[in-house]
């Protein structure tokens, strides 16, 4: 299934042909075609279809369609891997860090 999607517009590139920007669909980024809505501002909501930003939408209906998308499990089936691999990567980062503050104590106890 291909679902529109709302998201965040994190930022624009206006030197791109066509118009691009990097939108936050929840934690995972993507790029999107912005030439549908070429007056868009960084920080205002969308809505994203197979790559094109489609319409402008309040924060509210975006966060509360996001939440809901999360809840049925649409998101995972859109965004396949890449919403796993966020998931993961930020899990990984917080493993490294413990990681690292167990070798700094041992290390500082060994003196």
């Amino acid at each position: 299934m291909c679902l529109a999607v709302p998201g965040r517009v994190v930022s624009i590139d206006h030197r791109a042909d066509p118009l691009t920007g990097l939108i936050d669909f929840g934690g995972v980024q993507k790029q999107a075609c912005l030439e549908y809505l070429p007056d868009l501002r960084v920080g205002e909501y969308v809505i994203v279809h197979v790559g094109f930003a489609l319409q402008r939408l309040d924060e509210e209906s975006a966060r509360a369609s996001l939440e809901l998308f999360e809840q049925l499990g649409l998101l995972e089936e859109e965004f396949g891997d890449a919403w796993q691999q966020a998931a993961q990567q930020a899990g990984d980062a917080a493993a490294h860090d413990r990681v690292a503050v167990e070798h700094e104590r041992s290390g500082s106890e060994a003196r």
